[in-house]
């Protein structure tokens, strides 16, 4: 049985593109299909965007966040081990936070606005987590949803004449696992492609009639505070051509937030204000 989440945009890929770069941090939008790292879940997997990146930039590269295998967007590494340490150290003493924002298309029409406080477990996997405590209780979980758009189309599926989807951005407050996914699913709006909390129905009639076979969930945006320059960093992901064609079809096109443009690296050679490494 096909699986939405299989769809890999990424097969080809050779280099990532690069959205952010300076001395410390590196920013990519990760194709759909492409893990971050090595993983016991894939195992036959034999590409990540962690070896692309390292390959590219011919450099150790340290990710500092997670993205799902089938979610595309903003990615964003460390490139030496002490920049992840202050980056993960301002997070932890809560001087750094990581904004995000994604998109999602969702079935039905989502409430304009919405916040979702529903505490998650931990989602533990069979083979990766087999030494983990099975007991822990449910951890704080915060998104917030606002709905940009919605369409609805005529389909012979189902119990009804036509279906509607939600166009939604989203912004988690917490980085639980799957945590916009599993939100989603509570609040009954799943995710397009999402093989384990969604509808395989309307999973295949997007792959099949509308040529999105893929998680319809884009990271978007990530802004942050420097850590080393204390300038605030706002990057933004264009989508990609799956996301692009449904848009269109659906006229969504204008109802995305506005794409900040590439942010154009320093020079290898100019220091940055305020860093200790660059300062004699």
């Amino acid at each position: 049985m096909h699986n939405p989440e299989s769809h890999v945009d990424a097969d080809n890929t050779k280099t990532l593109e690069i959205l952010y770069r300076d001395r410390d941090y590196v920013i990519v939008n990760k194709p759909s299909g492409l893990l971050v790292h090595r993983s016991m879940i894939d195992r036959h997997e034999t590409r990540f965007a962690l070896q692309i990146l390292r390959n590219q930039l011919d450099q150790h590269v340290f990710p500092l966040h997670r993205l799902d295998k089938p979610t595309s967007g903003v990615l964003m590494f460390a490139l030496s081990a002490e920049a992840a340490r202050v980056f993960n150290r301002a997070r932890v003493d809560m001087q750094l936070h990581l904004n995000k924002q994604y998109l999602a298309v969702t079935r039905g029409y989502a409430p304009k606005n919405i916040e979702v406080n529903h505490p998650l477990r931990e989602q533990q996997d069979k083979i990766c987590d087999k030494k983990m405590q099975s007991n822990k209780p449910a951890q704080e979980a915060f998104t917030h949803f606002k709905c940009l758009a919605t369409v609805e189309i005529d389909t012979d599926f189902d119990r009804y004449p036509k279906s509607r989807y939600s166009l939604l951005a989203c912004f988690p407050q917490t980085g639980r696992k799957h945590q916009i996914r599993r939100h989603l699913k509570h609040i009954s709006h799943p995710i397009i492609g999402d093989a384990k909390h969604g509808k395989g129905i309307h999973n295949r009639f997007f792959k099949d009639k509308l040529n999105a076979g893929r998680l319809l969930l884009h990271a978007l945006k990530i802004d942050f505070i420097h850590p080393y320059t204390q300038q605030s960093i706002q990057v933004s992901a264009p989508i990609d051509p799956c996301l692009q064609q449904l848009f269109k079809r659906f006229q969504w096109l204008d109802k995305i937030p506005q794409v900040m443009p590439k942010l154009i690296a320093p020079k290898p050679d100019t220091p940055k204000l305020n860093d200790p490494k660059h300062t004699k």
